[in-house]
């Protein structure tokens, strides 16, 4: 394991930076066609070289089936391509590469600026890359779109966000001017994406979208199950809302109770922020009462807008977490902000789906005891490849998981809440339904954006943010309720408390839920 995280990390600098591993602060990597290529000839390589070893303990099994799996993932998506199709493999790492660092603050902010200057030299050839690898065959104008958004966000980024986030003016002086030439080679980008005539698809195919969720998620079925399983569980929730909504207005029509309770919300961005900071206090202090978890010791929950960059492709709240291979328990929960330039009606609309009614849920779910609580306790596990791979499907599944648990322990104490929280696991269905259908070429970018427009509650404007983010990010969307399924299946057969299973699962790492379920019966070690 040694041996092959240090290969990994090699040609993943970003991402070995980002989780907290020495020596890859001062470079982005090498995004050549060669070395796509190269790393996927040294793939099958390991795959051979690590079927082939015994393991020594059950939790050295669990370790090696981890790796296996996310080789065998990313054995099977070689033919799909990403660097070939989508500007975001080389976006990605470029804006995480100099927001996150200065965001956690692991180092004195000196040796920030420095690693920040050195990897700014090496944009211009990374986004040449980009230019060089997109194939008009492949490429999507979908994902190029999507691309394009961030781009345009470049310049300003790297030449007044990251600066701004430097205290000493000095410093920031001097990383504003080397910013300069990356600046450029972002303009430069923008020119070429918004002229890039490609005719590519988006869709991933029923093949390989149930390969991934076999080979790599351990799941044991494929997209046609799961677009099933997504069907039955949006009818159940369907029936118990219809319950809960005659609570709320008086009338089954569980979605017109919910366009009124989504009136009722922060008059603006800012104190749509502040508001959410209170319930994370509000839902760690419950959590913490109820006795249903462990908490790591100085972990912190930060609660701040989304960073400029996501803003255009992301519109729902997400989170940040600490660098798992660092002593750091300090993660972000970002508030989605509007991109600028949204008019008032496009903010106002962020603002009804993140009303008063839902903001309980979705503290729950980023923090206490969702994705903060998860990963600042997983930290504390000794095994650095359970905190170098994790599939969303534990992951968001433990978020999904545990707001239904605090709503079986009463914190959703109002008809109101109590409809926002179901309301929030219909949209995860709705999801399963519509993830599936759309790379399966079952459902049109149209459909699906009516079906997420009128089967949950999402405005058009956020139906539409959401259905663009499936298409580029297919299997994910998927993963909240089907991992919240499968944990839940996991604890009726587990033997022990609700505070020692939680954090024996948690603590096991983000592992695919065949593997979490060996853990949790005996084979794995628990964090702490």
């Amino acid at each position: 394991m040694d041996d092959f995280l240090k290969w990994y990390f090699s040609g993943r600098p970003v991402v070995a930076s980002t989780l907290g591993a020495d020596g890859y602060d001062h470079t982005l990597g090498d995004f050549t066609a060669e070395s796509f290529t190269a790393r996927e000839r040294e793939e099958v390589l390991w795959l051979e070289r690590l079927s082939a070893r015994e393991a020594a303990t059950p939790d050295d099994a669990i370790d090696r089936d981890l790796v296996l799996s996310h080789l065998r993932g990313s054995i099977a998506l070689a033919n799909w391509a990403e660097w070939r199709r989508d500007p975001a493999a080389y976006l990605g790492p470029v804006f995480t590469a100099f927001f996150t660092p200065f965001q956690q603050r692991l180092k004195p902010e000196p040796e920030l600026v420095a690693a920040a200057i050195s990897r700014l030299a090496e944009v211009p050839g990374v986004l040449a890359a980009c230019r060089a690898n997109l194939d008009p065959v492949l490429a999507a104008p979908l994902l190029v779109e999507r691309g394009l958004k961030q781009a345009r966000t470049g310049r300003a980024f790297l030449t007044e966000t990251v600066p701004g986030m430097v205290s000493d003016p000095a410093l920031a002086a001097r990383l504003a001017d080397a910013a300069a030439p990356a600046a450029d080679a972002f303009d430069e980008l923008v020119t070429f994406l918004d002229g890039f005539s490609c005719g590519g698809t988006w869709r991933m195919g029923e093949h390989l979208y149930s390969t991934l969720l076999r080979e790599r998620e351990l799941l044991g079925y494929g997209a046609a199950e799961l677009h099933e399983k997504g069907r039955a569980a949006w009818d159940s929730l369907d029936a118990r809302m219809r319950e809960v909504s005659v609570r709320v207005n008086g009338s089954q029509d569980w979605r017109a109770a919910m366009e009124t309770l989504m009136d009722d919300h922060p008059a603006t961005l800012a104190e749509m922020r502040t508001e959410y900071e209170a319930e994370t206090l509000r839902a760690r202090d419950f959590v913490r009462d109820r006795d249903l978890v462990t908490f790591p010791d100085g972990e912190e929950c930060l609660v701040l807008p989304s960073a400029v960059y996501s803003r255009p492709v992301l519109s729902v709240a997400h989170y940040l977490a600490p660098p798992p291979l660092t002593s750091s328990r300090t993660g972000v929960f970002f508030v989605p902000y509007t991109p600028d330039g949204f008019t008032p009606e496009q903010v106002r609309q962020r603002l009804r789906t993140n009303c008063r009614a839902q903001m309980p849920s979705i503290a729950v779910h980023e923090a206490y005891p969702g994705h903060h609580w998860h990963l600042s306790h997983m930290a504390a596990n000794p095994r650095a490849v359970r905190k170098v791979f994790r599939t969303p499907y534990f992951s968001e599944g433990w978020a999904l998981y545990v707001e239904k648990l605090l709503h079986e322990q009463g914190y959703f104490d109002t008809p109101a809440t109590e409809l926002a929280h179901l309301d929030c696991r219909i949209f995860r269905a709705a999801r399963i339904v519509v993830d599936t259908a759309l790379h399966c070429d079952d459902m049109t970018i149209e459909q699906a954006e009516t079906f997420m427009s009128t089967k949950a509650s999402l405005s058009p404007g956020t139906a539409q943010g959401e259905v663009n983010r499936y298409c580029a990010w297919p299997t994910q969307a998927p993963s909240y309720l089907t991992g919240a399924i499968e944990i839940d299946r996991i604890r009726e057969s587990y033997r022990g408390s609700p505070k020692s299973f939680h954090d024996r699962i948690a603590g096991s790492g983000g592992l695919p839920l065949g593997l979490a379920e060996i853990a949790v019966n005996g084979a794995g070690t628990p964090a702490g």
